[in-house]
C-alpha cells in the first residue's frame, strides 16, 4: 500500500509540473502515467474509469494551484490572462465537461481509451500547424478572436475531455493558437483558468458517477499541489518557442503510446 501511495504522489507531481509549465491541466500526462506506471511497480492496474476520475481531480487542483501561482507572479510583472476569453470559453467548457463526465458512466474502458487516443492525435495535428510569429508580441488589448468558434469549440472539447478526466487544455491550447490566433503567452496563462472551470464540471460529474478511488486520489492530488507551482515558476523563464515545441513533443509521445496499445 505504501508503494502504491508513493507512486501516486510521483505521478501527481510529474503531471502537475507540466501543468504549471505549459498551461495544461496535466491529464495529457496523467492519463497514461496512471494507466501504465502502477503495473511497472507490480501494482494492480487501474481501470480507465478510475484513471479518468483521478485525473480529473488532479486537473482540478493542479490547474487551481498553477492559476494562483501565475496570478501572484503577474502582480510583479506583465499579466497575460485574457479575462473575456476565460469567461466565454471557461463557462462553455464547464457545461460540456459536466455532460461528458456524466456520460462516461455508460461507456466501457476501451471506449474511454480510444477517445483519449483520438484527442491526442488531433492535438498533435493542430500543434504542428503554422502560426504567425508576429502575434507573439501582441498585448491583451490588441487580441481579437471569433467568439462563436471559441465558445462552441470549448463546449465540444469540454464534453469529450470530461469523458477521459481531462480539463481539455491539451487540445484547447492548439485551437487557441492555430484557429483563434491567440498569442502563446496569453494562451498558456488563460488556459489554466479555463481548465479550472472545466475541471469544476468534470469533478461534479465524476463524483456523481461514483468512480473516484478516494485514497489514491488524495495522494495523487498531494503530488499535484507540489508540482504545479514549480512548473509555473519555470514557465516564466522559458522562451515561448521552446514552450510550443515542448507541447508538441509531449502530446506526440502520448499519442504514439496510446494508439500502439489500442491496435496491438
Amino acid at each position: 500500500m505504501i508503494v502504491q501511495l508513493a507512486v501516486m504522489i510521483l505521478i501527481g507531481l510529474i503531471g502537475s509540473f507540466f501543468s504549471g509549465l505549459l498551461g495544461i491541466g496535466g491529464a495529457i500526462i496523467n492519463f497514461p502515467l496512471l494507466l501504465y506506471v502502477p503495473p511497472w511497480f507490480g501494482l494492480e492496474a487501474l481501470t480507465a474509469k478510475e484513471v479518468a476520475a483521478i485525473s480529473m481531480l488532479q486537473v482540478f487542483f493542479a490547474s487551481l494551484s498553477g492559476m494562483i501561482t501565475n496570478r501572484v507572479i503577474g502582480r510583479k510583472g506583465e499579466r497575460y490572462v485574457h479575462r473575456p476569453l476565460v469567461l466565454q470559453m471557461g463557462v462553455s467548457t464547464l457545461v460540456g465537461s459536466l455532460i461528458g463526465s456524466l456520460s462516461s458512466m455508460l461507456m466501457s474502458s476501451d471506449a474511454i481509451n480510444m477517445i483519449y487516443g483520438f484527442l491526442a492525435v488531433i492535438a498533435v495535428i493542430l500543434m504542428v500547424l503554422p502560426t504567425r510569429a508576429s502575434m507573439e508580441q501582441r498585448v491583451l488589448s490588441e487580441v481579437t478572436y471569433n467568439r462563436s468558434i471559441a465558445v462552441s469549440s470549448a463546449f465540444i472539447v469540454g464534453g469529450i475531455a470530461g469523458i477521459v478526466g481531462a480539463g481539455g487544455a491539451f487540445i484547447l491550447i492548439p485551437i487557441m493558437l492555430t484557429i483563434l490566433k491567440i498569442p502563446t503567452r496569453i494562451t498558456i496563462a488563460s488556459s489554466l483558468a479555463i481548465v479550472f472551470l472545466s475541471a469544476v464540471g468534470g469533478v461534479i460529474g465524476k463524483i456523481a458517477s461514483g468512480d473516484i478511488p478516494v485514497i489514491l486520489s488524495i495522494f495523487a492530488v498531494v503530488g499535484s499541489l507540489l508540482g504545479a507551482p514549480i512548473g509555473a515558476l519555470v514557465s516564466r523563464r522559458m522562451n515561448v518557442r521552446l514552450l510550443r515545441y515542448a507541447l508538441v513533443v509531449l502530446i506526440a509521445i502520448t499519442a504514439v503510446k496510446i494508439w500502439t496499445d489500442i491496435v496491438s
